[in-house]
């Protein structure tokens, strides 16, 4: 399988930067805190993407999306702001509420609010990856997309 190096992870980490000046007020950072304290977080190594009885949830915008994911089989993509109104039907009629979810984004935030939520809507088998993509993508490990694997340009 050929490797592709692409740097469009560094336009969209500039982009969350830029985000983090606005969306990082006291308050937002007490919802972060508040869901850190009730959600479980995983590392990178901690995630087997062989083990298809787990469902990722990708909370990120379709444009992200198209940036790279972790894998097709049980994975969905759900943004953050549309999580409430489209998870039962999409998750707890197909899965059930006992599916072990893993939530990301690109950098963490957004992947743990989801957590938060689904688990306040009776989900209860729900972690974040910490530090969502940027953390996957440090570690050393691919994305998936369109064009074959995509890893992080050092």
């Amino acid at each position: 399988m050929d490797t592709l190096k692409d740097t469009a992870h560094l336009d969209l980490e500039d982009a969350a930067l830029r985000r983090a000046e606005v969306y990082l007020t006291s308050q937002y950072q007490a919802l972060i805190d508040e869901a850190k304290e009730q959600v479980d977080e995983v590392q990178p190594h901690e995630i087997d993407l062989n083990d298809e009885s787990i469902l990722l949830l990708d909370v990120r915008e379709p444009e992200e999306f198209a940036s790279g994911y972790l894998r097709k089989a049980n994975h969905l993509t759900i943004p953050r702001g549309k999580l409430e109104f489209v998870a039962i039907k999409k998750i707890f009629q197909q899965y059930g509420s006992d599916v072990k979810i893993i939530t990301y984004c690109f950098k963490g935030p957004r992947g743990l609010l989801a957590a938060y939520q689904l688990k306040k809507m009776g989900f209860k088998n729900v972690v974040n990856l910490e530090d969502g993509l940027k953390n996957w993508l440090d570690s050393g490990r691919s994305l998936k997309s369109y064009f074959g694997d995509i890893v992080l340009a050092k």
